[in-house]
């Protein structure tokens, strides 16, 4: 299995840190390709403190290392996901913000990052993105749906509350649980309705 994890300019870089700490620790047989946006650089630095450089980046974001993950640079157009031919099992976007968004629905390609989520489109594979914004304007609302229409799936960053959430790292473990069912990754970070409410 291998997906493709973007980390763009909203708020929220939370889910993406964790979803890729969980991976790393529980599925490290995933194979992953990580690009980060210009806006997501500066939100991770803004958010959680974290300074991309050149090396180190994977370690950085997850917590942890990772053999079996690749930190791609968004300048670099010509990386492996940037091509059909490479075969992956799908793409998510965590957070993904409203510009990535409107880039998407208008078939914008100009970085690594709306490339691959172009390309991942484009060969009928799972994108998978996490709006993480509000309130919505018309314009936000009618580029999910046209990349909706597209084949994307739209997993906003709404955490539920019927576990109880006793804490943030809960809230956080109950979207990222979520996302990672979108990605047939099935891992019990967070009680599922029906079975711990009985």
């Amino acid at each position: 299995m291998r997906w493709i994890v973007g980390i763009s300019g909203a708020s929220g870089t939370i889910y993406a840190r964790r979803m890729l700490s969980v991976l790393a620790e529980y599925r490290p047989d995933v194979f992953l390709d990580i690009v980060v946006s210009d806006g997501g650089v500066r939100v991770l630095l803004e958010e959680d403190q974290i300074e991309l450089g050149k090396t180190d980046c994977v370690e950085k974001l997850s917590g942890r290392s990772n053999p079996n993950a690749q930190f791609h640079s968004n300048k670099d157009i010509g990386a492996c996901i940037a091509s059909g031919s490479f075969k992956t099992d799908g793409m998510v976007i965590v957070p993904c913000s409203m510009s990535t968004v409107g880039a998407l629905a208008s078939g914008l390609a100009d970085n690594l990052l709306r490339r691959a989520a172009d390309v991942t489109l484009k060969e009928a594979r799972p994108l998978i993105l996490a709006p993480r914004e509000t309130p919505l304007n018309q314009i936000h609302l009618k580029n999910l749906l046209t990349l909706s229409q597209a084949g994307a799936v739209i997993v906003p960053c709404m955490p539920g509350f019927y576990s109880r959430p006793k804490s943030l790292e809960e809230l956080v473990d109950h979207m990222v649980m979520r996302l990672l069912d979108q990605m047939k990754i099935e891992l019990a970070l967070s009680p599922r309705w029906g079975l711990s409410n009985e």
